[in-house]
């Protein structure tokens, strides 16, 4: 019976591993494919690990899977939060059917590690001594 639970366990996580891999390739954007590999990839992993822990049956195969499958639940989520932070401060460009776009406007004040926030008096300032546009 647990050769058979394991099997179950083993063919969810293979298809929806291949589900993010189709995702990943298939989708317009960077954050639609980070969406699809980390929640799918995620549940994926998961069951894969679970699978072992049912197909071996020992006391540490299972304590180790488990451990995995937590270190994946903990930073999957994390780490897919940075990319799509990293990827808008870079300007990557949004899909061309996107309805709304949640920091649009307050980009200017969003930064990149490390960087300091502009004193707005000096922004104000530097603004100040730039030649108007002329019109062409």
């Amino acid at each position: 019976m647990s050769e058979l639970i394991a099997a179950v366990l083993m063919v969810g996580g293979t298809v929806f591993m291949f589900v993010a891999a189709v995702g990943l390739l298939r989708l317009p954007d960077l954050y639609t494919r980070m969406h699809a590999v980390t929640k799918a990839g995620t549940l994926g992993v998961g069951l894969l690990l679970l699978s072992a822990a049912v197909a071996f049956g020992s006391v540490s195969v299972t304590a180790q899977a488990l451990t995995a499958l937590l270190f994946v639940l903990l930073t999957a989520p994390v780490s897919a939060h940075m990319i799509g932070r990293a990827g808008y401060l870079g300007d990557a460009a949004l899909w061309e059917h996107t309805v709304f776009d949640h920091w649009e406007g307050e980009h200017e004040t969003l930064r990149r590690e490390g960087e300091e926030v502009p004193n707005q008096a000096d922004v104000q300032a530097s603004n100040a001594n730039d030649p108007p546009a002329s019109a062409t």
